[in-house]
C-alpha cells in the first residue's frame, strides 16, 4: 500500500456508537473492578506483635535480635551463604544488603494484633492497650522512626467478638485522630472474614468514622484475612473472595492467607500445617485469580518454626524459612508474615537474592523492549510490565538500586512506574 491510497470501510459510524453505547457499562465497571495496580509500595513481609507486647522500641528491638542471630549463628557472607545454599556471587551483595536493611529498617509492615496474638481480655485492659498503640504510634511518625506501614489487627466480625472488636477499632483510631491524625501508611487488618457481608460491615464502620471525624470519604481501606473455607468457598458453592473484593467498594488493600487457621478449618493436622501444603496453595490460586487487577495486594502466611536455640537448630529453621519465601516468591506473592525476629535475616536474604540473581536478565530484556532492539526472547507488553515490575519490587525493598537498575536499562524510576502500569495516582 502507497502513502495515498486509503482503507474501503463498509461498516457505518453508527455501528461503531451503537456497540460503544452498548458496552459503556462494560467499560465503566471494568475500570471501577480493575483500576490495576495503585502505585504504592507493598512491603515484603507483616510482623505481627500482640498488643501487650507493643511497645516503642518494638521495631528497633526486632532489628537489634535479628543483627545478634547472624552474629552468633552466621557471622559472614561465607557462613550464610552456606546455610541457604546462596551461589557466591550473590552471598557479599546479599549479606551486605541484609545487615544494612536490619539498622536501617528492619521492619517494613508492623501489625500490632488485638486478635489471636493478645486473645480475650478484660475490657478496659484492651481499651487501654489501644489507647497505647495508638500513642506509640503516633510519636513514631512524629519522631520518624515508625515502619513505612503499621496498624491493627482488631478481633474478627463473629457475634461473639464483635463489639470488642469494633470498640478497639475505634479506641485505636479516635486515638491517633486525637494525637494529630492518620498517618500515612496506617494499615487495619480483618480477621477470620467467612462472608462477604461482615466486609460490608467493615465498610460501614469506615464511613461512620470519617464521617464522625470530618475525615474525606475512602481515607480508610483494610486487609481481609483469608482464613476459613468459607472465605475460598460458598455454602452455595460459588468462590468467595470476589465476592468479598466487590463488598469492599474499593476499600480492600489486601489479601492476607492465614496458614493455621485455613489449615485448621480444612482438617490438616498440626505436623503438617504449612504455607505449602496442598490446601494452601488451592486457596491462594483463587485469591490470587480473584486479586488480579483490582490492586488488592497479596500476602502469603507464616511459618511457626522458629529460629531459636543451639545454631545446628537454628540453621534448619533458616533453610525451611528461605525456602517457603523463595517458593511464595516465584509465585507471586511477594508478601508473608513473620511472627519472629530471627525470620528476619532469611526473609531480607530471599528477598534479597531473588531480586538481585533476575537483575541483569530481567534488565537485559525491558531494555531489549524498549529500544526494539530484539534479542534472543521476544517479548510483548504484558512481560515488560512484568519486567518493569520485578525491576521496582527490587528498589522498593532495597535488593538494588536506581544507578545499577537505570545503568543497565536506560531507564529512571517514572519510566519503570509507566512501562508496569504503576503510574503513581
Amino acid at each position: 500500500m502507497t502513502q495515498h491510497e486509503t482503507a474501503g470501510t463498509s461498516l457505518s459510524r453508527g455501528v461503531h456508537e451503537g456497540i460503544a453505547a452498548t458496552l459503556a457499562p462494560v467499560d465503566a465497571d471494568l475500570a471501577r473492578r480493575y483500576p490495576g495496580d495503585s502505585g504504592t509500595r507493598q512491603p515484603v513481609h507483616t510482623v505481627y506483635v500482640p498488643a501487650d507486647a507493643f511497645t516503642g522500641g518494638t521495631v528497633r528491638d526486632w532489628g537489634d535480635r535479628a543483627l545478634a542471630a547472624l552474629d552468633e549463628h552466621a557471622p559472614g557472607a561465607g557462613a550464610l551463604a552456606a546455610v541457604l545454599g546462596l551461589p557466591d556471587e550473590l552471598a557479599e551483595p546479599v549479606y551486605r544488603r541484609v545487615r544494612a536493611k536490619l539498622e536501617r529498617e528492619p521492619v517494613e509492615d508492623l501489625r500490632i494484633d488485638f486478635e489471636d496474638g493478645y486473645g480475650p481480655r478484660p475490657d478496659a485492659e484492651e481499651d487501654a492497650a489501644a489507647a497505647h498503640a495508638a500513642t506509640v504510634v503516633a510519636a513514631a511518625h512524629a519522631a520518624g522512626t515508625a515502619p513505612p506501614y503499621v496498624g491493627i489487627r482488631m478481633k474478627c466480625m463473629e457475634a461473639a467478638v464483635r463489639d470488642r472488636g469494633i470498640r478497639t477499632l475505634d479506641v485505636f483510631l479516635t486515638g491517633l485522630m486525637d494525637s494529630g491524625g492518620l498517618p500515612d501508611g496506617l494499615v487495619l487488618t480483618l480477621p477470620k472474614v467467612t462472608y462477604a457481608e461482615q466486609v460490608s460491615a467493615m465498610v460501614r464502620l469506615c464511613e461512620e468514622f470519617e464521617k464522625a471525624r470530618g475525615l474525606p470519604a475512602g481515607r480508610l481501606g483494610f486487609e481481609i484475612q483469608i482464613e476459613t473455607t468459607q472465605a475460598i468457598l460458598g455454602s452455595d458453592g460459588r468462590a468467595t473472595v470476589a465476592r468479598m473484593i466487590d463488598a469492599a467498594e474499593g476499600r480492600a488493600t489486601g489479601l492476607h492467607y492465614g496458614t493455621f487457621d485455613y489449615s485448621a478449618s480444612c482438617g490438616v493436622s498440626a505436623a503438617h500445617q504449612s504455607m505449602d501444603h496442598p490446601v494452601a496453595d488451592h486457596a491462594k490460586a483463587v485469591m490470587q485469580v480473584a486479586a488480579a487487577g483490582t490492586g488488592v495486594r497479596l500476602s502469603d502466611g507464616s511459618t511457626n518454626v522458629l529460629p531459636v536455640g543451639p545454631t545446628e537448630r537454628v540453621h534448619d529453621a533458616w533453610r525451611l524459612h528461605h525456602g517457603l519465601v523463595r517458593r511464595s516468591l516465584a509465585r507471586a506473592y511477594y508478601q508473608g508474615w513473620d511472627m519472629h525476629p530471627g525470620h528476619l535475616p532469611t526473609r531480607y536474604a530471599a528477598v534479597y537474592a531473588f531480586y538481585r540473581e533476575g537483575l541483569e536478565t530481567a534488565s537485559a530484556r525491558l531494555a531489549a523492549y524498549v529500544n526494539r532492539t530484539g534479542g534472543d526472547v521476544m517479548d510483548e507488553p504484558a512481560t515488560a510490565k512484568a519486567l518493569s515490575g520485578h525491576l521496582l519490587r527490587g528498589l522498593d525493598c532495597g535488593a538494588v538500586d536506581a544507578a545499577e537498575v537505570e545503568q543497565l536499562t536506560g531507564l529512571d524510576r517514572a519510566e519503570l512506574d509507566t512501562l508496569a502500569g504503576r503510574a503513581r495516582r
